[in-house]
């Protein structure tokens, strides 16, 4: 059961969240706040999964009072103004949710935090590096994973998401540790969350890079030394 809490000013958004948080029999809402103080206070005292954050809130606004958590739980972004994406994924959020939600599009964010979860309770072990792959200790057995075979690798509090053509591998390792020991000519950090194999880009689409089907933001203090470095390899050619 995933323990979770709704935060946001506005009745009726708070109201349809419930709703749909209701019609999932994984969800359990501990608590819903109309500001972060508030539920800054609850997270002291309590232990949450997950939390439906709003960004645009009277006083501290979400994006704020996430930076201010030491230690936050998963968290969904909700909110009507599209424009916050890249900056709410350089912080490492599970999703991002659009207001109106719709509700196929919760139940599918709802799941990614399902499988996370579900990751981190058997989480994987590098064994070793080598110049062309790793190997990765899952469970019982060693998993051989080519670095040519890795699309990207995604930052989520204190563990990195490997996201390879065969599969998912989580571990407990940060960003900067894993992209310290991947050949520089075939990765580059694209923003505090993110790292990309550049031989999987598909195209750049403004602020965001689309790897086989995922969208990978693109951090704004990362953007010109990202596109310095294509332009390098395009001039190669």
């Amino acid at each position: 059961m995933i323990k979770c809490i709704i935060v946001d000013d506005e009745p009726l958004a708070r109201e349809g969240m419930r709703m749909n948080i209701e019609e999932l029999d994984n969800l359990q809402l501990m608590g819903e706040f109309a500001n972060t103080a508030e539920a800054s206070k609850f997270l002291l005292k309590n232990k949450v999964d997950l939390m439906f954050l709003d960004i645009e809130m009277p006083g501290m606004n979400g994006i704020e009072f996430l930076k201010n958590l030491d230690n936050p739980p998963m968290v969904i972004l909700t909110t009507a103004h599209s424009e916050y994406g890249v900056e709410a994924y350089e912080l490492g959020v599970v999703d991002y949710l659009v207001k109106p939600i719709k509700f196929e599009r919760f139940v599918r964010s709802v799941a990614k935090v399902d499988e996370l979860i579900k990751m981190s309770e058997s989480p994987c072990i590098f064994d070793a590096f080598e110049d062309k792959f790793i190997f990765i200790k899952s469970e019982r057995k060693y998993v051989k994973v080519n670095f040519e075979d890795l699309l990207f690798i995604e930052g989520l509090k204190d563990y990195v998401i490997l996201h390879a053509t065969h599969g998912k591998y989580m571990t407990a390792m940060n960003v900067k540790t894993i992209f310290n020991k991947l050949p520089e000519s075939m990765f580059f950090r694209v923003s505090k969350s993110y790292i990309v194999n550049v031989n999987h880009i598909d195209d750049i689409d403004g602020a965001y890079i689309n790897i086989k089907g995922n969208q990978v933001p693109i951090g704004r203090s990362y953007r010109d030394s990202f596109v310095d470095y294509i332009n390098t390899r395009l001039l190669r050619r």
